[in-house]
């Protein structure tokens, strides 16, 4: 069973997400809707990462013998500036979805297996990484055109 892969892979998914909304709060603390979602979002990632836990517990985690194409690394800086701050939210939008697809598949593992308890972990977090990746886009759009159109 090759599950406990891509558990590892979600949890490592999840902690990277919750440390990236942290920096981009922190990087970006003059938007005061950035720092305030970004904070709420990076507690969500850490509920999904303790929800995890109960289904590691069960199911185990262990790494995988492929190399990794798709790293879920954390952002060690935030930019500056408009440009910069549409930049870090692109970041985040790229790895919220590698969080996204990661729990859909996921998912389907629980459906195959009738693991109820996973399908419901699964669903509770699911919709909420989706609610994330709504948020982003609209922030992104919102963001686009101070950022890309008027002059720095």
């Amino acid at each position: 069973m090759m599950l406990p892969v891509y558990l590892g892979l979600l949890e490592k998914a999840e902690r990277a997400l919750a440390s990236s909304y942290r920096q981009v709060a922190e990087g970006h603390g003059a938007e005061p809707d950035i720092y305030h979602l970004c904070q709420t979002l990076a507690k969500q990632c850490d509920q999904h990462e303790q929800a995890l836990a109960t289904v590691i517990e069960r199911y185990g985690e262990r790494p995988d013998d492929e190399p990794e194409r798709l790293h879920a690394e954390e952002m060690s800086e935030t930019r500056s500036g408009p440009l910069g701050l549409l930049r870090d939210l692109q970041d985040l939008y790229l790895l919220a979805n590698l969080v996204d697809v990661t729990w859909m598949m996921i998912k389907q593992a629980a459906l195959g297996l009738r693991d109820e308890q996973l399908i419901q972990v699964v669903s509770e977090c699911e919709s909420q990484v989706k609610v994330q990746l709504g948020w982003l886009t609209t922030r992104m759009k919102q963001a686009a055109p101070q950022a890309l159109i008027v002059a720095q």
